[in-house]
């Protein structure tokens, strides 16, 4: 399903957009999983689609739906999506906190929300239209990317980091090598107030963010091997779990499955589309 994942070519684009990609599903056979399921993640999503294709996103008890391009906002729960239909998506993902420091009818920091969107109206009426996107997306992602460049460029110019941006910035950017308790110390300023630009920036904590991503990780690598091959131990240690039972503890809480049950289902997609996943 997924035909394509590019970086944006435009510096100042890149500032800000992670990555553009393109999911494409015109027959059943395109697809082994009709209602997948979209794990927790950081980072904030823009769908564009035709005006008239139906969204819908589940949690427990909670269901947002519509048509039409949309906003996936970072979430800690795991969604149910419908994928039963044909579809046509370009993706945007912008960098984690990213949409704090830009210019969106929405309050940001905005946290598991699903929320449909004007195009026009969030690029300041410049002339946006959805199905020369997604018809460039089908013909040449270079093509589809540049247009994406270029209409993203003037929104995104007028936005600005301030302190708390740039400190959260700078947090992210070591999350991998200093553990979180240092990282105050590390950044020259107290564990307090990084964590208060950082909530204030990405609305979400330290802990939660490193946790989202450590999951992330951890399902990618999982995905990618076959469930035979698995030794549930050796990932508990690797991913720095006590033992087994609080690695099934964790998943089971994270994402609503056991491990075991996560390698047989595989019906999870790996990063928001546009990553590893529903081939």
């Amino acid at each position: 399903m997924i035909q394509w994942i590019h970086s944006p070519a435009h510096k100042t684009v890149a500032h800000v957009v992670d990555r553009y990609w393109f999911l494409l599903k015109e027959h059943d056979s395109d697809i082994g999983v009709a209602y997948p399921e979209l794990f927790p993640d950081t980072a904030a999503h823009l769908i564009i689609a035709p005006k008239k294709q139906e969204y819908k996103y589940t949690c427990e008890a909670i269901t947002a739906k519509g048509a039409g391009s949309h906003w996936l906002f970072p979430h800690h729960h795991t969604y149910q999506m419908d994928h039963s239909k044909p579809l046509v998506i370009v993706g945007v993902k912008f960098k984690v906190g990213a949409l704090y420091s830009l210019n969106l009818p929405i309050r940001q920091p905005a946290v598991d929300q699903v929320c449909a969107v004007n195009l026009q109206e969030l690029l300041d009426n410049i002339a946006v239209d959805e199905t020369e996107i997604l018809k460039k997306a089908r013909g040449s992602s270079e093509a589809c990317c540049a247009v994406l460049d270029k209409i993203l460029l003037p929104w995104i110019k007028q936005g600005g980091d301030d302190k708390h941006a740039k400190l959260t910035q700078r947090a992210l950017s070591l999350f991998n090598d200093v553990p979180i308790s240092n990282l105050g110390e590390v950044l020259n300023c107290s564990q307090r107030t990084l964590e208060r630009s950082f909530n204030r920036v990405t609305g979400l904590t330290l802990k939660q963010c490193k946790s989202i991503n450590r999951l992330e990780m951890m399902l990618e690598q999982l995905y990618q091997k076959n469930a035979k091959e698995i030794d549930w131990a050796d990932v508990a240690y690797e991913f720095g779990f006590s033992d087994q039972p609080h690695l099934i503890r964790y998943l089971k809480s994270s994402i609503g499955v056991t491990p075991g049950e996560y390698a047989r289902q595989r019906n999870l997609t790996i990063d928001i589309y546009g990553g590893v996943g529903m081939s």
